[in-house]
């Protein structure tokens, strides 16, 4: 689960302008509907939401593993078999099995994550026979064809080139995970490099897809508009019998907090423009400190009026946007600041964004900051929970990661009580520390090496190289 805004582009910081104005009477009425839970005779796990109000059915069906599966040398395997699950499963090959969804107006999508490969969809009411069987025909009978395999690979190697040789941004959280952790499980890219992409073959889908799709595995949320003694008869006979997957889910170990500064420089010759990233690990999706780590990461970067942009972008106009994230996953995940800025001003960029990290460390929230924070996170939070689609993938996630409804229940509650040392703790755990950063720089190494080099041991690679970390020195 990421949170916050990654402030790299003007449209997506507007959109996240604060909405202040009463905001926590609205969220005190947020609740998770009450869910139905039925376990499948081989252990799948569904949760089942009655709503009438309009003909509609959402599901969202995490099963464990996602990219944690991908073997040494494979990464992108989980990425490449999600593709493939939509592209031809039982009786329909790809055209049909498209022409099958949108002919009535559905929608389904297959992503592989970093813990979980995700099916999500929605179909009316009436097809809802039709969707679990597109949905069992996903999981247990995907044709992986051959062709379909070829194409979609070379599409996914010829995009990753593209971002590589035209706007990098969308990489830079891929660059800087795979420097930060290193060998970690957190450390591989989920859709896989160019590198790992070309080598991937049939046999590969295959040997992921028996070892870590199973019925044991999922966990499935369908909220809509039917019956629920109907719908966990269906489920039971569609997905009941799924075998169990062949391998045990990833084990995922506590994953490194590195010490002191690193850079790594990305060298890309024709960039007019420093993309920068600088981070450590946070803390983990049911961490006692999220509330307040939320609010933490909220004025630091996680909004349009945060102290990052406005220093950046308002105040000095050094850059477009500037924004922090959160990533928390089952572990501890990334916690990272982020902007970019033209190739001259480098270091008085990344100067400014460390000394506004700095001072927000040692100085907290006043009051007021923290009353506008928490006006700004309740205000976002109900519309994040509307739809039957949101609702479906909220529980889904909840089990998924051992939590209840009380995280969804309680949150307004939390943030209400939330305290400006309670943020001050979140600050110094969640949020990076100036003294122990990890650093990518994706830039024209030859204009901002020198500068670059301010803010540690430098490790340098060059964007064509087909990997998203340096090969190891021999």
């Amino acid at each position: 689960m990421r949170v916050g805004v990654m402030g790299l582009g003007l449209a997506v910081l507007l959109a996240a302008a604060p909405a202040l104005a009463a905001a926590p009477a609205v969220a005190e009425g947020v609740k998770l509907p009450a869910a139905r839970r039925v376990e499948l005779r081989n252990g799948a796990v569904v949760l089942l939401v009655e709503r009438h109000e309009v003909p509609l059915v959402s599901f969202s069906a995490w099963v464990r593993g996602g990219a944690l599966g991908d073997p040494a040398g494979k990464e992108g395997v989980a990425a490449l078999t999600a593709e493939l699950l939509r592209k031809g499963a039982g009786k329909r090959d790809a055209v049909q099995f498209a022409e099958a969804v949108e002919g009535v107006g559905g929608e389904l999508s297959v992503a592989a994550g970093r813990e979980a490969l995700v099916v999500s969809g929605q179909f009316m009411s009436r097809d809802a026979g039709l969707m679990v069987e597109l949905l069992s025909d996903v999981l247990l009978r995907p044709r992986l064809a051959a062709d379909e395999l070829t194409r979609t690979r070379e599409r996914m190697v010829a995009e990753l080139a593209a971002a590589k040789d035209s706007d990098p941004r969308a990489l830079g959280g891929t660059y800087f995970r795979a420097f930060h952790f290193g060998g970690h499980p957190y450390g591989r890219p989920q859709g896989g490099s160019e590198a790992s992409l070309g080598t991937l073959t049939r046999e590969d889908v295959l040997a992921y897809v028996k070892a870590h799709l199973g019925g044991e595995r999922l966990v499935l949320a369908v909220v809509g508009d039917f019956r629920a003694d109907d719908m966990a008869r269906r489920l039971e006979a569609a997905l009941g019998g799924w075998r169990r997957a062949a391998s045990p889910v990833p084990q995922i170990p506590e994953p490194p907090r590195p010490t002191g500064r690193r850079v790594l420089l990305v060298d890309k010759p024709d960039a007019t423009q420093t993309y920068f990233w600088a981070g450590t690990t946070g803390i983990a999706r049911a961490d006692p400190a999220r509330v307040d780590a939320r609010l933490a990461n909220t004025v630091l970067g996680g909004r349009f009026t945060s102290l990052l942009n406005t220093a950046l972008r308002v105040n000095s106009g050094l850059s477009y946007g500037a924004g922090s994230s959160l990533d928390m996953g089952s572990r501890p995940g990334s916690a990272v600041i982020a902007s970019f800025t033209k190739t001259e001003t480098t270091k008085r960029a990344v100067d400014l964004a460390l000394e506004v990290l700095g001072r927000y460390r040692q100085e907290g929230m006043d009051a007021k900051t923290l009353a506008s924070a928490k006006a700004y996170v309740l205000g976002q939070f109900p519309p994040t929970l509307e739809t039957g689609p949101q609702l479906a993938a909220k529980l889904a996630e909840l089990a998924f990661f051992g939590l209840d409804a009380s995280d969804v229940d309680g949150f307004a509650a939390r943030v209400a009580v939330a305290s400006a040392e309670g943020v001050r703790r979140a600050i110094a755990q969640a949020l990076p520390d100036p003294g122990a950063l990890t650093f990518v720089f994706i830039g024209n190494a030859a204009a901002i090496r020198e500068a670059v080099s301010a803010y540690g041991p430098v490790t340098e690679m060059r964007i064509t190289e087909p990997r998203f970390s340096p090969m190891p020195a021999r």
